[in-house]
């Protein structure tokens, strides 16, 4: 049978993929499908022929898995690629990517699947970007320019929710136009928020002082899209949270943050992603690259280990991080910096916390950690595939892979975030 874009198959699904679809196989060849459960038969439309695979959709379910539910929202909305899988059977997909995919790319075969820590499944995000158009506010859906309403999701609190449907009705009520895209964080409790004003070119930002009214907020930040400067619109944009270490009376954790600035976005999975990685570190000098507004290396520091470096290049983080790194005095060093120009002058460090991009660590960034040499390096990934190429490349180089954990920060999607450490062979 010949197939092409259009052409209806029948596939039998076999396990998942990275990326959200599942696989599944047509006379031989490899279909990467959206919309099924490992164990459907179902019947799918081709969407796209690539080099050896075929990409599709599911349009009928013929054989449903007992794990199929009555998606709430449109999976091309919010990234919600697995909101018609049981939330049960949605952890073991992720455990099995993350397996699977470090036995692909890696080389790397896992004896079991690693636990993946599961999450409420509404309300969890804390930190979301949205598009505008038309006085509309939303996410887009999968492969297009479409807004789709960031309600049907379930992933933002309800009072951002609110925000948002005020923010809109002052939008239309004032005749605002210009705005590209808003940019949301929040602090845990959802208590804090601030917002951060994507403007196009001509466009007067105190124009936009009235979505103060929408709304309880720190602040207003605006730029334009074709500058990187941002200038305060109204108060200060910025949101605290403040953690807690250990029991009741144990160590505490002040961090503030920019609402552009980077930090990890589910609520209530920080806690213990938190202090999983600080139980992974055992004694100084640490050094903590990738590090944000201080998360990891911060905390560390409040545990009371010593002699902490934390290198972070990007001007807003990097600017927090300075703030938050002064309630730890001299225990801590900040150095805004790119990791790649601080591992070339890097001497020596005990362990080493990585929390790269999606796109890993590059290949400099590996090179020169590995000739740091630390006992133990401790990574944070949020993209399985480089995380996978990087486990190769640090085992590769006379580490052993010491552990390996999932956390399910984003419910209802592909992602999830691995936490690894890695021991120093001999």
């Amino acid at each position: 049978m010949s197939v092409h874009v259009g052409s209806e198959i029948t596939l039998d699904i076999e396990k998942p993929a990275a990326g959200g679809r599942m696989l599944a196989r047509f006379n031989g060849q490899v279909v990467l499908v959206w919309g099924a459960i490992p164990g459907e038969r179902v019947r799918a439309r081709v969407e796209r022929v690539g080099k050896g695979v075929l990409f599709a959709e599911s349009i009928d379910i013929v054989v449903p898995s007992p794990d199929r539910r009555d998606a709430e929202s449109d999976w091309r909305c919010g990234g919600s690629v697995f909101g018609h899988v049981a939330y049960d059977r949605q952890v073991r997909l992720k455990a099995e990517i993350i397996r699977d995919t470090l036995g692909r790319i890696g080389h790397v075969p896992l004896a079991s699947a690693p636990d993946v820590l599961r999450s409420p499944e509404r309300g969890y995000r804390m930190r979301a970007r949205l598009h505008a158009n038309g006085g509309r506010l939303g996410f887009y859906r999968e492969g297009s320019h479409e807004l789709c309403d960031p309600a049907s999701t379930g992933q933002l609190h309800e009072r951002t929710l609110d925000w948002i449907a005020s923010a809109e009705r002052l939008i239309a009520r004032h005749g605002l136009s210009g705005l590209a895209g808003v940019e949301i964080a929040e602090n845990v409790s959802g208590e804090e928020r601030a917002c951060h004003l994507e403007l196009q070119g001509g466009v007067e930002p105190d124009a936009f002082v009235v979505l103060a009214e929408a709304g309880p907020v720190t602040g207003i930040s605006a730029s334009y899209v074709d500058r990187d400067v941002a200038e305060r619109v109204t108060g200060t944009p910025s949101v605290t949270d403040r953690l807690r270490l250990g029991e009741a009376d144990g160590a505490l954790v002040t961090l503030q943050r920019d609402v552009r600035a980077f930090f990890q976005a589910n609520r209530f999975l920080l806690d213990p992603l938190v202090r999983h990685v600080v139980s992974l570190v055992s004694e100084g000098p640490v050094v903590d690259l990738y590090a944000g507004v201080g998360l990891f290396g911060l905390s560390v520091a409040a545990m009371g280990i010593e002699d902490i470096t934390l290198v972070e290049g990007d001007p807003v983080s990097g600017a927090d991080l300075k703030i938050n790194a002064q309630a730890c005095g001299s225990r801590v060093h900040v150095k805004r910096s790119s990791v790649e120009d601080f591992l070339q002058k890097a001497r020596h460090a005990a362990a080493v916390i990585v929390d790269p991009p999606r796109t890993g660590l590059s290949k400099e960034a590996l090179q020169r950690l590995v000739r740091l040499n630390p006992g133990r390096i401790v990574y944070v990934s949020c993209d399985i595939a480089t995380f996978a190429r990087d486990t190769r490349g640090l085992l590769d180089a006379g580490y052993d892979l010491a552990g390996i954990t999932g956390f399910d920060l984003f419910p209802g999607t592909a992602h999830v975030e691995t936490v690894a450490s890695f021991a120093r062979r001999g």
